[in-house]
Parts: structure tokens; C-alpha cells; sequence
């Protein structure tokens, strides 16, 4: 089965790029979106929730800065070049999960007091619910489509184009090397010792004759 890059980021270097791309960004995301809940229901903007909610948007918002920059210096600029994208199931999971860090990001900076400066509490609470719902839906669209195979759309991994390269080498033996391989069994059985020659009359066993390579007129390799 062929991965997304989306999928084979996640799966080499276990469990390091695992936990980096998936694991720390959902766990602040998720802590960001029930405190979210807990604040829009009790209104409480001054307890432990409250700053656990603050330290969440920052934290995760300035996380996906660093992933951001990451992945598009490091994959998704080189991709583009190479031209090597594995078809647009590929750029689909690539790119929802980039768009996907752009509402955190929105997020931390109406934390650090950098934008919506007029808006009240409840006002930016709104914000940062929209912004979280906008995560939730671009970031699963990540994960369904860096869990298809791109090969659906017609993407051949190099694993397949070795396959089958390998497969035709098979395809054809040159007449030479044939000749080749018949002079030197010629050569073996005449400096066998006389006890070893094949019986029968000079005649070699069936099992041996299914085993040597046939005549130029019978081949069919």
C-alpha cells in the first residue's frame, strides 16, 4: 500500500514524529476546546480553568507556528520542486493539515493581545470557539485523506515500478548467454569420472533433461 506524506510523516521515526505532529498539537487543542466549553457554561474568567484555557491557545498557536515553517521549508517546498506530489490526495491531507494550525494561531495572538482588542470577554470567547470548530473539521480532513491510498487516483510507488522492472529482466535470455551456460555443462560433464556418468546407455535421467536449458529452438524464457 502507498502512503500520503502526510501519513509516512507521522509513521517514520516512531514515536518522535508521532508525538511532534500529532500527539502534543491534539492534546493542546483538545485541553483549548473543554475548557472552551466549561467557560461558555459558567462564565467564570477567573479561575484555574480560565488561565489553563489562555495558556492552552498561546501554547498551541505558537506551536503550529514552528510545524508550519517546518513542513513547508522542509516538504512542502521540495515536493512542489521535485514535483512529486502522490497525486492530489496527497496535497489535500498536506494542506488541510497546515490550514488546520492557522485558526490556533489566530487564537494565541488574540491572547497575546494582538488582535480583536475590542472585543469583550464573551466576544473572544466566541473567537476562540470558531476557531477551535475550524480545527476540528480541517484537522480530520487531514486524517481521512493522509489515510487514503494514493494509488486510487492512479499513483505508482516506486516499490511497484522496482517490481515490475525486476519482472521483465525475466522476460527475455539472449541466445549468447544460453550458448554460454550449454558450453560450460558440456565442459562439467566431460571431466566427470566415468563412475558419475549418467546410466541408462549414455541416456541422462528425465529429471535431469527437465532441469537443462532447452535449445535455441525450444526456448522460452
Amino acid at each position: 500500500m502507498n502512503m500520503t506524506h502526510y501519513m509516512e510523516l507521522l509513521a517514520v521515526n516512531q514515536p518522535w514524529n508521532l508525538i511532534i505532529f500529532m500527539a502534543i498539537p491534539v492534546i493542546l487543542a483538545e485541553t483549548l476546546a473543554i475548557t472552551e466549553l466549561y467557560l461558555l457554561f459558567t462564565r467564570k474568567f477567573d479561575g484555574a480553568v480560565y488561565y489553563l484555557n489562555r495558556f492552552a491557545g498561546i501554547a498551541v498557536g505558537i506551536y503550529f507556528v514552528g510545524i508550519i515553517i517546518y513542513i513547508m521549508t522542509n516538504a512542502v517546498i521540495p515536493i512542489t520542486k521535485a514535483g512529486e506530489w502522490r497525486t492530489v490526495i496527497d496535497v489535500i491531507a498536506v494542506g488541510t493539515y497546515l490550514i488546520a494550525g492557522l485558526p490556533l494561531i489566530w487564537i494565541a495572538l488574540q491572547e497575546m493581545g494582538l488582535v480583536n482588542k475590542a472585543l469583550d470577554q464573551m466576544g473572544k470567547l466566541k473567537i476562540h470557539a470558531i476557531c477551535v470548530a475550524l480545527f476540528l473539521v480541517f484537522g480530520h480532513i487531514a486524517m481521512i485523506a493522509g489515510m487514503l491510498d494514493p494509488s486510487i487516483l492512479g499513483y505508482k510507488g516506486a516499490g511497484a515500478h522496482q517490481m515490475s522492472s525486476g519482472a521483465d529482466s525475466h522476460e527475455f535470455c539472449h541466445p549468447e548467454e544460453h550458448e554460454k551456460m550449454m558450453k560450460q555443462h558440456q565442459k562439467m560433464m566431460g571431466n566427470m569420472p566415468t563412475n558419475q556418468m549418467p546410466m541408462n546407455g549414455g541416456q541422462m535421467p528425465e529429471q535431469m533433461k527437465q532441469n537443462m536449458p532447452m535449445n535455441n529452438q525450444g526456448h522460452n524464457h
